[in-house]
């Protein structure tokens, strides 16, 4: 089974194409999804294509991607000219001394373990046996091997003893995150994988033929990494490779016998890339990098919230990765995608996706310092989510002291956090579109205009505010006695504290009330 020659990949439709063909159909803009991709998979497949499209062209020395199959085979064979029988192409090779795809050689002496199906191999980890169910893609195919074991080679974390991760994150719990932007179609979220690819790829040509690198890695370098012997205790080094190297990081091997695909794995004494030291900060073009501490993201048990969204977009704390960034052709709408499995101690807490449309309008205004740019304004939303938040937390916890303003405790205060925590959600739904509304108005130069998008930010955020507390007040635990001072108090000092922090909110609402 030949990735070059065989149609193993299905497109939505149903069309089944070979790797060339796909980046050939890709190139035209035709391939439109992949049904067979689970939704975990979707950024290291992404990743993957990206890297390898980008390494053929560069190799090749082409200014664009071909839209011919035939010459994308040809750029991949160029890819491993040691391989003229396409063994680092080939799901199957019986000669375990030699790669096959994704699969390193065999140095023999190692014990192996059997591995039934694909979501076995796949890099999640499930400690029972419900939500996502264990082994249980009996009938798959082809394909679904392929994907796990792009997913599992090019993503995968610290396993345990002989189990080691990618060098492209920050440690073994942590997880390869992805933050990019790709062109947004139709004025909605969903993603078209060609444009997003050809996006991507163009940019990372384009940055390379400008001289831009970054990380300890070399231009040129191998890139590859399953074409070559892995001995017992062998690492290439960084500076070795290039900087789009395609990684693989478990000794894996996949046979067909009698019309069924498995699998076999084995264990590592040491990962395959000694990059301990660089925590994650190889020049991954889709990894944010704290600077100070020169260490990629970790996404732990978090989510790509606004308040993380925000630091990573606009935090002088963080470099926004290449393919996060405008290109200066780039004035469409666009779409920004942050991706990454949620990662602990050998276990999986969910994958974790988030897109964020961003009109084109407002593009030259994202990363800029003016006071109408995304960075200043977001921090003005971000502090004015506080004020409300803040408001809410102080009003129930005073009913929760039953209105005792000196009688209130810390633990008073924890009565208020599943209402805070709804009203979070409320803020982030809110977030990203009142930002680009009000990015907008400060571009115009217009006050007026400027003020009625941030008023209408406010309004949203005291309703959603005043929702919680109503909800939550009846449930708070309150002497019966106690109960109607502490509601009335309560509800008296929400107010007050929003009009102290933003009066304008209740003149609206006074003029209303006096027409």
């Amino acid at each position: 089974m030949n990735l070059i020659t065989d149609p193993v990949l299905t497109l939505a439709g149903g069309e089944r194409v070979t790797l060339p063909a796909l980046f050939a159909a890709m190139t035209r803009g035709e391939a439109k999804g992949f049904p067979a991709l689970r939704p975990h998979q979707r950024p290291a497949w992404h990743m993957f294509l990206v890297q390898l499209a980008a390494l053929s062209m560069w190799n090749a020395d082409r200014d664009g991607p071909p839209d011919d199959d035939e010459d994308w085979a040809a750029d991949l064979r160029r890819l491993a000219p040691d391989h003229p029988d396409d063994a680092p192409w080939r799901l199957f090779v019986e000669e375990r001394d030699r790669p096959a795809f994704l699969q390193p050689p065999d140095p023999g002496g190692l014990k192996w373990s059997e591995v039934e199906t694909p979501d076995a191999l796949d890099l999640l980890i499930t400690a029972r046996n419900h939500d996502l169910k264990q082994i249980i893609a009996k009938q798959a195919t082809v394909e679904d091997w392929i994907f796990a074991l792009v997913s599992l080679q090019t993503c995968a974390g610290y396993d345990g003893r002989g189990n080691c991760g990618i060098a492209r994150m920050n440690g073994g719990s942590s997880s390869r995150a992805m933050l990019g932007l790709a062109p947004a179609r139709n004025r909605d979220l969903a993603i078209d994988p060609s444009a997003w690819w050809a996006r991507d790829v163009g940019r990372l040509v384009a940055s390379r033929k400008a001289g831009e690198h970054d990380g300890a890695c070399a231009v040129g370098g191998q890139a590859l990494l399953w074409c070559f012997d892995w001995p017992a205790s062998h690492q290439f080094d960084l500076r070795e490779l290039d900087p789009w190297f395609i990684e693989i990081c478990r000794r894996v091997r996949l046979t067909h016998t009698n019309g069924r695909v498995t699998a076999q794995r084995s264990t590592s004494k040491a990962a395959r890339i000694e990059a301990k030291a660089f925590n994650g900060y190889v020049g991954d073009p889709w990894a944010p990098v704290h600077k100070t501490e020169g260490k990629s993201l970790t996404l732990g048990s978090g989510d790509f919230d606004y308040k993380r969204l925000c630091e990573l977009m606009f935090s002088p704390d963080w470099e926004v990765p290449l393919l996060a960034k405008y290109g200066t052709e780039e004035t469409g709408d666009m779409l920004l995608v942050a991706e990454a499995l949620s990662r602990g101690n050998s276990r999986t807490d969910g994958f974790k996706s988030r897109v964020v449309m961003v009109p084109g309008r407002v593009v030259s205004f994202l990363f800029s310092n003016t006071p109408s740019s995304a960075k200043e304004i977001s921090k003005a939303q971000l502090q004015e989510i506080q004020d409300f938040d803040a408001a809410l937390r102080y009003a129930i916890a005073l009913m929760a002291a039953g209105g005792d303003r000196d009688g209130i405790k810390r633990e008073h205060f924890r009565r208020a956090a599943p209402a805070s925590r709804r009203f979070d959600r409320a803020a982030d739904r809110l977030f990203f579109p009142s930002l680009w509304r009000r990015v907008e108005a400060g571009a115009t130069n217009d006050p007026d205009a400027e003020e009625k998008a941030k008023m209408a930010f406010l309004s949203k955020l005291f309703e959603a505010a005043e929702l919680e507390l109503k909800a939550a007040l009846p449930a708070i635990p309150c002497p019966t006695i106690r109960r109607p001072r502490g509601e009335a108090r309560a509800s008296r000092a929400f107010r007050s504290r929003v009009r102290r922090e933003y009066p304008a909110l209740f003149q609206r609402e006074e003029t209303h009330v006096s027409a």
